[in-house]
């Protein structure tokens, strides 16, 4: 097999920059190497700064008009070749093709509503505020950008933060997942199809010297990361030290909770699909199952039987329903955290442990697994396992459910199914989560809302697209101002202003 080198894309251009290191990138379905991926040093990062402040100085100033035919237009080429996007996630993630489609859908999303941008950016304007005086708002892309994105979703969190970024005037500086590195490249030409000027959408690959580099540059003026609590955490305290604006974006661990009264059918369909699709490697999968009170016995019944269904194969085939998870190291994870909550007397209903794909037998399979009886004092409920497992939690009441999940120290997603709208309504609003499905699993809000958790899964106080993307990505100014006649000026006073 050829081994493909991937480059950086630096001020408009493909560049293999001047960093001598690579470092290998993977088909997790096959386990074959199939890239060399550049990494940056110092000089490369520099560039891409550099780059990016020249950009800035101009592009803030481009007319909405244009930067929204712009958005239309890559708008348009990312629809057109979906399919594309989709293969390179699939062979870098392992993910199955339709829902790599899905993927890239969800990401047009934002950039759709950010095309609104005009009407997003209207500011305010109040006349005669005092005799003379007009007082107006309006705000202003706050300059350089770079976002830090995972691996589990290499082309719809980069679109959940760039086009936000560019609509409202920003640069932005792409650090994507060393695993799935690809994509970004293909969004990179992308945005220069679409007319977008050199050094306002670059791509950067590093390790963490060079994330560290663009945590501390006094050029760079804001971040964006999505990942886990622990790196997000970090990012906030170094940025934030420095001086940067931040919005990051942590971990979960997502609880759905299932009354007797729900329609268990359609709670456990929804429930394996999203404790399982995508290998359960997602920020908003559903990865503990709160079974109350009568409930429990026959609904883990029906997950067992949907688990046991799933196709696990090679993410290109048709008919697949899941794939592999994204690593080796991954794999050891999921597999060691299994294998503590059997040992400390949880029961294992379905064990993807010893999954093996005929004619893949490299790659890093796990199936899809569920395990009764988890309290919270096992590693298989406080770790985020980020794959195929669901763990299940027997409640008596609502009310042990919605304190189960408060005392969780993430706060990303959560979900009830019932046919009750009362206990729905007492779920939602004392829920200590930041977003919230009723008989809908993972409630990723629409692009004309905001996407965010609470507790440890968010740092910074915006949310990530929607209105608060704006926000985040602007700074307001307050413009007071009066134009005298030369005949009718009045004089200065040394008091306080006032009306």
């Amino acid at each position: 097999m050829t081994i493909k080198t991937i480059p950086h894309f630096l001020n408009g251009e493909e560049t293999s920059g001047l960093g001598e290191k690579t470092q290998p990138v993977f088909n997790p379905a096959t386990g074959e190497q199939t890239g060399a991926l550049c990494l940056a040093d110092r000089q490369d990062l520099e560039t891409a700064v550099a780059a990016a402040k020249k950009a800035s100085e101009s592009w803030g100033d481009i007319s909405l008009a244009k930067r929204t035919a712009v958005l239309f237009k890559f708008r348009e080429l990312v629809a057109t070749h979906k399919g594309e996007l989709a293969a390179i996630i699939t062979a870098e993630h392992g993910k199955v093709l339709s829902d790599a489609k899905g993927e890239v859908e969800r990401g047009l999303d934002v950039v759709e509503f950010a095309c609104g941008i005009p009407q997003l950016l209207k500011g305010e304007y109040s006349d005669q505020a005092s005799t003379g005086i007009d007082v107006f708002s309006f705000r202003q892309p706050v300059g350089v950008v770079v976002g830090i994105t995972p691996f589990n979703f290499p082309v719809m969190v980069p679109l959940w933060m760039a086009p936000m970024a560019i609509a409202t005037g920003n640069t932005f500086i792409l650090k994507p997942s060393h695993k799935v590195p690809s994509a970004a490249l293909m969004l990179a030409d992308l945005w220069r199809q679409a007319g977008l000027p050199e050094g306002v959408f670059q791509v950067l690959h590093g390790n963490r010297e060079i994330i560290s580099g663009l945590l501390t540059h006094p050029d760079v003026d804001a971040v964006s990361f999505v990942g886990s609590t622990p790196v997000a955490k970090h990012i906030t305290e170094v940025a934030t030290a420095h001086g940067k604006r931040v919005q990051a974006l942590g971990g979960a661990k997502n609880h759905a909770i299932v009354l007797p009264d729900a329609d268990l059918d359609h709670a456990a369909d929804h429930l394996a699909a999203a404790a399982f699709g995508s290998a359960g490697q997602r920020c908003m999968a559903i990865s503990v199952a709160v079974a109350v009170g009568d409930a429990a016995d026959l609904l883990v019944k029906k997950v067992e039987e949907r688990a046991r269904a799933v196709k696990v194969k090679n993410g290109t085939e048709a008919d697949a329903d899941m794939g592999p998870v994204i690593s080796p190291e991954s794999k050891a994870f999921i597999v060691k955290t299994i294998t503590e909550a059997e040992q400390a007397g949880a029961a294992m209903v379905v064990d993807g442990r010893d999954l093996v794909v005929p004619g893949h037998e490299k790659g890093f399979w796990v199936g899809p697994t569920v395990i009764d009886h988890v309290n919270s004092e096992m590693s298989a409920y406080t770790e985020e396992i980020f794959g195929p497992v669901l763990v299940v939690v027997r409640v008596e009441s609502l009310e042990a459910g919605i304190s189960l999940i408060n005392a969780n120290p993430y706060g990303n997603g959560t979900a009830i199914f019932t046919t009750n709208g009362a206990a729905a309504r007492k779920f939602q609003r004392e829920v200590q989560v930041g977003m919230v499905g009723v008989n809908v699993p993972i409630p990723v809000p629409v692009a004309y809302h905001s996407f965010g958790g609470w507790k440890a899964s968010l740092f910074g106080d915006q949310h990530i697209y929607g209105p608060e993307g704006v926000s985040f990505y602007t700074r307001g100014k307050v413009i007071t101002q009066r134009w005298p006649e030369p005949a009718h000026a009045s004089g200065a006073s040394y008091n306080f202003p006032s009306n």
